[in-house]
């Protein structure tokens, strides 16, 4: 475990922004911090990078100590000096940090997809490329953990595809644990490898990749009082990717463009089904069942 939060929590006045929080990132991985507008998101990553101070709970890094060092942070809108290039921004915070490398501030920038000698000031940026030199600007360093908040927000589908392939290289080729916040869980679920879905400051949920994809994917749902008969069947058309999740119901994962063939041979080797149906939701509709539709889920 790289993080963990424990009964995190951060007042305001009579209010909590962040209510008793428990998230838990794994080293080598994307968390998606999954929320609406005012979910407690934001103050949630302040207290974890040092620049907010939790009113109760604790923060736990995996050898017990904090070290800002480690820490690549990007939080709302990047800081940039509008008459000054990609180059000299990064150069700016290069020396502030004593880590002035010509060479590396060039990699950095090709690596996040901006020409290190373009002479382009950032006032002339489109937002996807500011988000990309603040990226830059976050992993000046190396940092083995960082940490983006709300960085897709505003992006036409390029920029987001383009940002969501850095995530992806920023984890493989670079080794970083990434934590991401957003309100929009159908792009995070291309690259998160794990969510909290927090809502009034209250953490609902924490769920992996793969479970998020069983929950939404689309299935064949079997009815059935005999589900070990039915699996053998099914396994006898060469259907393997199935769970039987309770004592008369069958979800099929794999060949939904079968089940007719299915009911056909259920039916021939004297398995009663009640009902065969496809179903599954979209991640848009799991993440609004999980929050409310109408924010009463607190």
């Amino acid at each position: 475990m790289l993080l963990e939060t424990v009964n995190l929590s951060k007042k305001y006045g009579k209010k909590y922004a962040v209510d008793n929080v428990n998230i838990h990132i794994e080293k080598g991985t994307i968390y998606g911090l999954i929320g609406p507008n005012g979910a407690g998101k934001t103050t949630i990553m302040k207290m974890i990078t040092g620049f907010a101070s939790p009113t109760g709970g604790s923060i736990v890094f995996e050898d017990g100590d904090f070290d800002p060092s480690r820490i690549g942070v990007l939080i709302e809108a990047p800081g940039l000096y509008d008459n000054l290039t990609a180059f000299e921004n990064m150069k700016i915070k290069a020396i502030a940090l004593g880590l002035y490398n010509p060479e590396k501030i060039k990699e950095i920038l090709e690596f996040v997809g901006l020409s290190p000698e373009s002479r382009k000031k950032t006032k002339a940026f489109s937002l996807g490329m500011k988000q990309r030199l603040g990226i830059a600007l976050a992993i000046i360093g190396n940092p083995e953990f960082l940490v983006l908040d709300e960085p897709i927000n505003g992006l036409d589908p390029q920029g987001i595809s383009e940002l969501r392939n850095l995530f992806i290289r920023l984890k493989e080729e670079r080794g970083m644990s990434i934590l991401i916040s957003s309100h929009i869980l159908e792009e995070l679920g291309k690259v998160a490898d794990r969510f909290g879905v927090i809502n009034f400051g209250h953490m609902i949920c924490e769920v992996s990749a793969e479970e998020l994809k069983d929950k939404c994917d689309s299935k064949v749902e079997i009815q059935t009082h005999n589900p070990q008969g039915a699996s053998v069947v099914l396994e006898n058309m060469g259907i393997i990717k199935y769970s039987i999740i309770s004592d008369d119901t069958i979800y099929v994962f794999e060949g939904l463009d079968r089940t007719e063939e299915m009911i056909t041979n259920l039916v021939r080797s004297d398995v009663f089904i009640s009902s065969c149906r496809i179903v599954g939701i979209s991640i848009e509709d799991y993440y609004l069942d999980l929050i409310g539709k109408d924010g009463s889920n607190k």
